[in-house]
Formats: C-alpha cells, structure tokens, sequence
C-alpha cells in the first residue's frame, strides 16, 4: 500500500508541473515575463524528476538529500508564483493560486518526508 502512496506523490507532481507548464505559457513575452517563467520552468517542473530520483536513492541519507532538493525546488518555485501573483504577470490568476495552495501542501508533504527518513534513519543507526 505505500507504493501507492508513492505513486500518487509522483502522480501530483506531475501535475504540478504541467500547472506551472501553463502558468509559464501565459507569462507576457517581456524581459520580467521571460525572467520569471524561466526561473518557474526549471524550478517547479525538476520536482518530478528529482522526486523519481529520490524513489531509486542509493541510502537513506541520499534519500534525505534528494527529498531536501525537491523542498529547496518547491520553495523557489512558491516565491516565483508570489512573484507573478503580486505584480500581476498574467490576467486570470486563478492557476496561479491553485498553484500557490498545491505548493504549499507539497512544502508540507516534503517537510514531513524528510523529518520522518531522518527519525527512521537514527532509529535505525543510533
């Protein structure tokens, strides 16, 4: 059953990234449009790749230092999406805020992951 749970992870940011994906597409085409969803691009779709990376981790501290570049990816993704909604950038910021909420759980989601592999991690070794 945690497979599943793991997959449903996989499956949301996945997601998450085809959101941003189309955040990105409706950024103007200026030189702060292009800044910002040129840093949203990278940031907020590498959750996926990095969380696949995490699931095939060679230990569990690597496990841990994966999961913590996925938080590192999900925070800079959140001040961009802060960005964006408090200039405006775009005209319908309804995605956006979909995307702020799903963050901000991720956030919570990875917080969580991590603070357990590391309890896991001195229960086991200490």
């Amino acid at each position: 059953m945690n497979t599943n749970i793991k997959y449903d992870l996989e499956d949301r940011l996945i997601e998450f990234s085809l959101l941003i994906i189309d955040i990105v597409e409706k950024l103007p085409n200026t030189r702060a449009g292009n800044h910002i969803g040129g840093q949203l691009i990278r940031c907020g779709t590498s959750l996926a790749f990095n969380y696949g990376e995490a699931q095939v981790a060679e230990s569990r501290d690597d496990f841990i230092h994966k999961m913590k570049i996925c938080l590192k990816e999900l925070k800079e993704t959140l001040i961009a999406l802060k960005i964006i909604s408090r200039k405006p950038l775009v005209n319908d910021i309804t995605k956006v805020d979909k995307a702020i909420t799903e963050c901000k759980e991720l956030i919570s989601i990875f917080v969580k992951s991590i603070e357990t592999a590391r309890k896991n991690k001195s229960g086991k070794n200490t």
